[in-house]
């Protein structure tokens, strides 16, 4: 115990001497979280403009128009006479769709027959084109059936029978958990946490080489065991972590207004084996490239494939078999989705405690490894 709680205080000391690795563990988090979360400050795509090319020039086509510039979401930036003229400033991305009405359509509407329209959204920016035609959509749905629900009304139809011949399934959507429908909300998390790994698989990378003779000035004595050392190490970033996580996982959501339904107290003890097993994870990593240029390069070039197997930006039931077993191997795709739900869901300990489990696994795993490595030094 003495040689664990000597190694626990000069690994302090050591993050505290070495430079680069304070700059990983604690600076490096700090500047991220004053600028990564800035360019999602918007949350939810508004008023994206298009243009309207109305070929028909009635009441109904341009009370339907008035109605989508009304939304939220679309606005109308310009109506112009032909669509060779809309393409031409979609091209040149001051515009990102075109709504096309075409000749007849006040009148195929008041006969009842299909009148349909065309819309031209801009698909190399996915959500922009998402919220185009999800506008859209809607609005042309609800005008349809109030359309149909007053020629119904004028054949001498009951309101009541005309409105649910019209419309026969209402739709209500509710967006739990992300009542803004917000990017911001849905990716902060989850980048969050994957900036805390990638931190600190870097600093105790780096502290584990720094010097070239890596863990020579991090022995106490030769009488340290290769358990004591590991142990140590790891509870020394446990205590340094003990101060960003709760900067990153609560004063940072609560800057961004991202919902938060759990407990203080449940975001932290699912964080702690999550800290645990990446430790152990830099150590093994520390020890099997023992050099920190190199722990630099590894670092930086397992970033994007650790976004990606994460399961937030493509859902990871979609991954190949392989690619999936790897990312069981990975504490930040088993910690983030576990995150997400104690903070933003308010799921309690009984909820995750598959992940839980996982991640305290996965740091027993690697720290078995750290310390038979360190043993082997």
């Amino acid at each position: 115990m003495r040689a664990l709680l000597i190694m626990f205080r000069t690994e302090l000391l050591r993050i505290l001497s070495i430079k680069p690795a304070l700059a990983a563990l604690v600076i490096g988090p700090l500047i991220y979280a004053l600028y990564y979360p800035q360019p999602y400050r918007n949350e939810a795509l508004r008023d994206v403009p298009i243009a309207l090319v109305d070929l028909d020039g009635t009441d109904s086509s341009r009370q339907f128009a008035r109605r989508l510039d009304a939304s939220s979401d679309v606005a109308i930036a310009a109506v112009l006479p032909d669509e060779k003229s809309a393409e031409r400033e979609v091209y040149a991305r001051s515009l990102y769709g075109i709504l096309v009405i075409p000749q007849h359509f006040e009148r195929d509407l008041l006969h009842g027959r299909q009148s349909p329209v065309a819309l031209y959204g801009d698909a190399s920016y996915f959500l922009i084109y998402q919220r185009i035609s999800g506008t859209v959509t809607a609005v042309a749905r609800a005008f349809g059936a109030e359309v149909e629900t007053a020629r119904l009304i004028g054949m001498r139809v009951d309101p009541v029978i005309a409105a649910a011949a019209s419309d026969p399934m209402p739709l209500t959507a509710v967006a739990l958990f992300n009542p803004q429908g917000g990017y911001a909300t849905y990716i902060l998390p989850a980048a969050l946490a994957l900036i805390l790994q990638q931190t600190l698989l870097m600093g105790v990378g780096l502290l584990g080489t720094i010097g070239g003779q890596p863990a020579a000035s991090s022995r106490t004595s030769p009488s340290s065991g290769s358990i004591s050392t590991v142990i140590g190490k790891m509870l020394a970033y446990l205590v340094v972590e003990a101060a960003v996580l709760p900067f990153y996982l609560i004063v940072l959501p609560y800057l961004y207004g991202i919902p938060r339904l759990g407990s203080l107290w449940t975001v932290m003890v699912f964080s702690i084996p999550f800290v645990l097993s990446v430790s152990a994870l830099g150590l093994v990593i520390a020890r099997l490239f023992r050099d920190p240029v190199v722990v630099q390069l590894v670092g930086g070039a397992l970033g994007l494939p650790f976004i990606f197997l994460a399961g937030f930006t493509w859902p990871i039931e979609a991954v190949p078999d392989p690619l999936r077993t790897i990312a069981l191997l990975l504490p930040s795709s088993t910690a983030i989705a576990g995150i997400v739900e104690v903070s933003q869901l308010g799921a309690s300990l009984p909820d995750v405690r598959q992940a839980f489990l996982d991640l305290w696994a996965l740091a027993g795993v690697y720290a078995l490894i750290a310390i038979v490595l360190e043993k082997a030094r």
